[in-house]
């Protein structure tokens, strides 16, 4: 199995809470800390959370081929994922964690096809929809926005190596955990 994995699913499933939870029951796991032009919300640190990054600085590193993968993301922020820290990573011999959206995904494959691709996916439609509007921080034009986009990204599931259901984040975390060790 490949040292880089992938996890990628749709708008609140839960990728952050899974990984997360992952961390908390193995925090030497390294996990990719992705770039982002949107602003830092309450709590968030640079470096930790994202790397806050302007509109400008994201574009010349594009340019200069700094990103691993990237995209717009919700038609509205950039987000990408830094290919130093990755390579830097990967070249100790340690399995390194993508959390990223479908579009990232997707450009990983092309360019490392031989990373293990993991889909995170709801219990059901239903369920999501659930999760989307309790979590409270979209309005509702974002809401279905995001939810359009969802069903395109759960079409995609048959892409991916593996999927892992997010029925309960113990479990999930759990699934995801064996993975990583699996790929060390």
């Amino acid at each position: 199995m490949s040292r880089l994995i992938v996890l990628a699913g749709p708008t609140a499933v839960g990728k952050g809470t899974v990984v997360r939870a992952l961390r908390d029951m193995a925090p030497e796991v390294y996990v990719s800390v992705s770039a982002t032009t949107r602003a830092a919300r309450p709590g968030e640190v640079d470096g930790v959370h994202y790397h806050f990054i302007g509109p400008e600085e994201f574009d010349r590193r594009v340019a200069a081929g700094d990103f691993l993968e990237w995209a717009v993301v919700h038609g509205q922020n950039r987000y990408g994922t830094l290919r130093g820290p990755v390579d830097e990573r990967l070249a100790t011999g340690e399995p390194v964690l993508l959390e990223i959206d479908l579009q990232g995904a997707r450009q990983v494959k092309a360019s490392m096809p031989d990373a293990h691709f993991v889909f995170l996916s709801p219990p059901s439609w239903d369920e999501l929809v659930n999760r989307l509007v309790g979590r409270g921080t979209e309005d509702q034009e974002e809401r279905e926005r995001r939810l359009a986009t969802a069903r395109q990204e759960m079409a995609a599931a048959e892409e991916f190596d593996q999927i892992i259901v997010n029925d309960t984040v113990e479990r999930a975390a759990a699934e995801l955990l064996s993975v990583v060790r699996a790929s060390g």
